[in-house]
Protein backbone atom coordinates (compact mmCIF):
# COMPACT_ATOMS: atom_id res chain seq x y z
CA UNK A 1 0.00 0.00 0.00
CA UNK A 2 1.37 3.07 -1.03
CA UNK A 3 0.52 6.39 1.36
CA UNK A 4 0.46 10.25 0.73
CA UNK A 5 -0.01 11.87 4.03
CA UNK A 6 -0.24 16.13 5.15
CA UNK A 7 -0.78 16.55 1.07
CA UNK A 8 -3.80 18.94 2.21
CA UNK A 9 -1.95 19.80 5.71
CA UNK A 10 -3.92 23.02 6.63
CA UNK A 11 -2.12 24.64 10.25
CA UNK A 12 -4.19 27.29 11.73
CA UNK A 13 -3.31 28.88 15.16
CA UNK A 14 -5.70 30.99 16.62
CA UNK A 15 -4.71 33.34 19.50
CA UNK A 16 -7.39 34.59 21.83
CA UNK A 17 -6.29 38.70 21.89
CA UNK A 18 -8.35 41.62 20.72
CA UNK A 19 -5.11 42.65 19.77
CA UNK A 20 -1.71 42.31 18.91
CA UNK A 21 0.52 41.92 22.17
CA UNK A 22 3.01 44.78 23.03
CA UNK A 23 6.72 43.42 23.45
CA UNK A 24 7.37 41.88 26.82
CA UNK A 25 3.33 40.79 27.55
CA UNK A 26 2.15 37.34 27.73
CA UNK A 27 -0.27 35.00 25.27
CA UNK A 28 -3.40 34.38 27.23
CA UNK A 29 -3.96 31.51 25.40
CA UNK A 30 -2.34 29.64 21.92
CA UNK A 31 -4.79 26.86 20.35
CA UNK A 32 -3.68 24.90 17.51
CA UNK A 33 -6.23 23.55 14.67
CA UNK A 34 -4.95 21.13 11.77
CA UNK A 35 -6.61 19.58 9.11
CA UNK A 36 -5.24 16.35 7.39
CA UNK A 37 -5.60 15.12 4.12
CA UNK A 38 -4.53 11.54 3.53
CA UNK A 39 -4.68 9.17 0.38
CA UNK A 40 -3.78 5.21 0.42
CA UNK A 41 -3.25 3.92 -2.55
CA UNK A 42 -3.55 -0.21 -3.39
CA UNK A 43 -2.62 -1.28 -6.62
CA UNK A 44 -1.55 2.28 -8.28
CA UNK A 45 -5.43 3.92 -8.44
CA UNK A 46 -7.55 0.56 -8.75
CA UNK A 47 -7.86 1.26 -5.32
CA UNK A 48 -7.89 4.60 -3.63
CA UNK A 49 -9.15 6.02 -0.10
CA UNK A 50 -9.38 9.24 1.37
CA UNK A 51 -9.45 10.05 5.22
CA UNK A 52 -9.91 13.77 6.22
CA UNK A 53 -8.86 13.91 9.70
CA UNK A 54 -9.55 17.29 11.66
CA UNK A 55 -7.79 17.87 14.91
CA UNK A 56 -7.84 20.47 17.72
CA UNK A 57 -5.17 21.11 20.42
CA UNK A 58 -3.60 17.47 19.01
CA UNK A 59 -6.97 15.71 19.64
CA UNK A 60 -8.89 14.49 16.33
CA UNK A 61 -12.78 15.70 17.18
CA UNK A 62 -14.05 14.87 13.65
CA UNK A 63 -13.53 12.93 10.32
CA UNK A 64 -14.20 11.55 6.79
CA UNK A 65 -13.46 8.42 4.99
CA UNK A 66 -14.02 7.79 1.79
CA UNK A 67 -14.83 4.04 2.48
CA UNK A 68 -17.60 5.17 5.03
CA UNK A 69 -18.81 8.03 2.83
CA UNK A 70 -20.14 10.28 5.33
CA UNK A 71 -18.25 12.47 8.74
CA UNK A 72 -17.75 10.41 11.87
CA UNK A 73 -17.59 12.26 14.81
CA UNK A 74 -14.83 11.33 17.44
CA UNK A 75 -16.08 13.86 20.31
CA UNK A 76 -19.11 15.06 21.39
CA UNK A 77 -18.33 18.31 19.61
CA UNK A 78 -17.76 16.28 16.07
CA UNK A 79 -20.49 14.29 16.27
CA UNK A 80 -22.68 17.69 16.25
CA UNK A 81 -20.30 18.39 13.38
CA UNK A 82 -20.67 15.45 11.71
CA UNK A 83 -24.64 15.23 12.28
CA UNK A 84 -24.96 18.84 10.49
CA UNK A 85 -22.27 18.25 7.38
CA UNK A 86 -23.92 14.94 6.94
CA UNK A 87 -27.49 16.52 6.32
CA UNK A 88 -26.28 18.73 3.71
CA UNK A 89 -26.04 16.77 0.72
CA UNK A 90 -24.11 18.82 -1.49
CA UNK A 91 -21.16 19.70 0.56
CA UNK A 92 -21.29 15.59 1.15
CA UNK A 93 -21.01 14.84 -2.51
CA UNK A 94 -17.95 17.24 -2.13
CA UNK A 95 -16.38 15.27 -0.06
CA UNK A 96 -16.79 12.21 -1.39
CA UNK A 97 -15.10 13.26 -4.85
CA UNK A 98 -12.04 14.16 -3.02
CA UNK A 99 -11.32 10.69 -3.53
CA UNK A 100 -10.72 11.35 -7.31
CA UNK A 101 -10.19 15.33 -7.36
CA UNK A 102 -7.45 14.91 -4.81
CA UNK A 103 -5.82 12.01 -4.23
CA UNK A 104 -6.24 10.15 -7.60
CA UNK A 105 -5.61 13.65 -9.56
CA UNK A 106 -2.37 14.04 -7.07
CA UNK A 107 -1.33 10.39 -7.57
CA UNK A 108 -1.37 10.81 -11.76
CA UNK A 109 0.45 14.05 -11.27
CA UNK A 110 2.83 12.67 -9.21
CA UNK A 111 3.59 9.61 -10.78
CA UNK A 112 6.72 10.58 -12.95
CA UNK A 113 9.07 11.82 -9.95
CA UNK A 114 7.22 10.04 -7.24
CA UNK A 115 5.77 6.88 -8.17
CA UNK A 116 8.34 6.10 -10.68
CA UNK A 117 11.28 7.70 -9.22
CA UNK A 118 14.10 5.22 -8.41
CA UNK A 119 17.99 5.87 -7.21
CA UNK A 120 19.93 3.49 -6.80
CA UNK A 121 21.88 2.82 -3.12
CA UNK A 122 25.88 3.60 -3.00
CA UNK A 123 27.26 0.88 -0.94
CA UNK A 124 30.41 0.80 1.56
CA UNK A 125 32.33 -1.12 4.06
CA UNK A 126 34.48 0.55 7.03
CA UNK A 127 35.80 -0.83 9.99
CA UNK A 128 34.95 1.03 13.17
CA UNK A 129 36.06 1.41 16.22
CA UNK A 130 34.19 -0.80 19.15
CA UNK A 131 33.70 1.38 21.97
CA UNK A 132 32.46 -1.57 24.55
CA UNK A 133 34.83 -4.65 23.35
CA UNK A 134 38.09 -5.00 22.70
CA UNK A 135 39.33 -6.22 19.30
CA UNK A 136 39.93 -4.65 15.96
CA UNK A 137 36.82 -3.06 15.72
CA UNK A 138 33.52 -3.81 13.90
CA UNK A 139 32.17 -3.67 10.17
CA UNK A 140 30.04 -1.27 9.19
CA UNK A 141 28.04 -0.97 6.01
CA UNK A 142 26.60 2.40 4.90
CA UNK A 143 23.98 2.51 2.26
CA UNK A 144 23.44 5.78 1.24
CA UNK A 145 21.21 7.94 -1.09
CA UNK A 146 18.80 5.30 -2.39
CA UNK A 147 14.67 6.21 -3.12
CA UNK A 148 12.48 5.05 -2.14
CA UNK A 149 12.74 3.75 1.43
CA UNK A 150 12.20 0.38 1.27
CA UNK A 151 15.41 -1.79 1.24
CA UNK A 152 16.53 -5.05 2.25
CA UNK A 153 20.52 -5.17 3.76
CA UNK A 154 22.46 -8.70 4.39
CA UNK A 155 25.98 -9.55 5.79
CA UNK A 156 27.73 -12.57 4.55
CA UNK A 157 30.68 -14.76 6.04
CA UNK A 158 32.35 -16.49 3.33
CA UNK A 159 28.83 -16.35 1.11
CA UNK A 160 26.88 -17.85 4.55
CA UNK A 161 24.21 -15.07 5.66
CA UNK A 162 24.76 -13.87 9.30
CA UNK A 163 21.21 -13.16 10.46
CA UNK A 164 22.78 -12.91 13.80
CA UNK A 165 25.19 -10.74 14.96
CA UNK A 166 23.38 -7.29 13.23
CA UNK A 167 22.58 -4.07 14.14
CA UNK A 168 20.63 -1.68 11.23
CA UNK A 169 20.09 2.07 12.45
CA UNK A 170 16.22 2.77 11.31
CA UNK A 171 16.29 4.07 7.52
CA UNK A 172 16.56 7.75 7.59
CA UNK A 173 15.26 10.49 5.35
CA UNK A 174 18.18 13.09 3.93
CA UNK A 175 15.84 16.10 3.53
CA UNK A 176 16.33 15.62 -0.46
CA UNK A 177 13.90 12.81 -1.28
CA UNK A 178 17.08 9.84 -1.24
CA UNK A 179 17.16 7.80 2.52
CA UNK A 180 20.13 6.24 4.38
CA UNK A 181 20.55 3.18 6.12
CA UNK A 182 23.63 1.89 8.46
CA UNK A 183 23.78 -1.88 9.05
CA UNK A 184 26.44 -2.77 12.14
CA UNK A 185 27.76 -6.41 12.23
CA UNK A 186 28.28 -7.24 15.56
CA UNK A 187 31.16 -10.06 15.48
CA UNK A 188 35.10 -9.10 14.92
CA UNK A 189 36.22 -9.58 11.48
CA UNK A 190 38.85 -12.70 11.15
CA UNK A 191 41.99 -12.42 9.05
CA UNK A 192 40.97 -14.91 6.32
CA UNK A 193 37.39 -14.50 5.79
CA UNK A 194 35.80 -12.96 3.13
CA UNK A 195 32.82 -10.49 4.27
CA UNK A 196 30.11 -9.57 2.06
CA UNK A 197 27.36 -6.62 2.22
CA UNK A 198 24.49 -7.62 0.34
CA UNK A 199 21.91 -5.10 -1.01
CA UNK A 200 18.37 -5.33 -2.75
CA UNK A 201 16.77 -2.41 -3.60
CA UNK A 202 13.73 -1.60 -6.41
CA UNK A 203 16.15 0.59 -8.46
CA UNK A 204 18.82 -2.48 -9.08
CA UNK A 205 18.46 -5.53 -11.16
CA UNK A 206 20.60 -7.47 -9.15
CA UNK A 207 21.33 -7.13 -5.66
CA UNK A 208 24.74 -5.05 -4.94
CA UNK A 209 27.48 -6.41 -2.86
CA UNK A 210 30.51 -5.31 -1.36
CA UNK A 211 33.05 -7.45 -0.13
CA UNK A 212 36.08 -7.27 2.54
CA UNK A 213 38.98 -8.91 3.51
CA UNK A 214 41.09 -8.16 7.13
CA UNK A 215 44.52 -6.66 5.43
CA UNK A 216 47.68 -8.02 6.02
CA UNK A 217 49.27 -7.83 9.33
CA UNK A 218 52.10 -5.30 8.34
CA UNK A 219 54.06 -5.15 11.23
CA UNK A 220 54.44 -9.08 11.02
CA UNK A 221 54.92 -8.57 7.38
CA UNK A 222 57.44 -6.91 7.86
CA UNK A 223 59.40 -9.21 10.33
CA UNK A 224 58.49 -12.19 7.88
CA UNK A 225 60.23 -10.04 5.33
CA UNK A 226 63.07 -9.36 7.72
CA UNK A 227 64.03 -12.68 8.59
CA UNK A 228 63.59 -14.17 5.07
CA UNK A 229 66.45 -11.26 4.09
CA UNK A 230 68.72 -12.02 6.77
CA UNK A 231 68.11 -15.71 5.90
CA UNK A 232 68.74 -15.00 2.62
CA UNK A 233 71.66 -13.41 3.22
CA UNK A 234 73.49 -16.12 5.09
CA UNK A 235 72.93 -18.52 2.08
CA UNK A 236 74.69 -16.30 -0.02
CA UNK A 237 77.37 -15.51 2.80
CA UNK A 238 78.18 -19.53 2.99
CA UNK A 239 78.08 -19.62 -1.14
CA UNK A 240 80.72 -16.73 -1.26
CA UNK A 241 82.88 -18.56 0.99
CA UNK A 242 82.45 -21.67 -0.13
CA UNK A 243 83.67 -20.63 -3.51
CA UNK A 244 86.72 -18.35 -1.51
CA UNK A 245 87.73 -21.65 -0.01
CA UNK A 246 87.76 -23.63 -2.92
CA UNK A 247 89.56 -20.89 -5.33
CA UNK A 248 92.18 -20.94 -2.14
CA UNK A 249 92.53 -24.68 -2.00
CA UNK A 250 92.95 -25.33 -5.52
Amino acid sequence: MERVRGAGAVLAVLVLLGAPPAAGEELSGVFQFLGKTECYFINGTEQVRLVDRYIYNRKQFVHFDSDVGVYVGDTPFGEILAKQWNSDQEYLEYARSAVDRHCRYNYELSTPFLVNRRVPPSVSISLVPSSSQPGPGRLLCSVMDFYPAPVQVRWFQDGQELPEHVVATDVVPNGDWSYQVLVLLEIPPRRGVTYSCQVEHVSLEHPLSRHWEMPPDTVRSKILVGVGGFVLGLVFLALGLGFYLREKSS
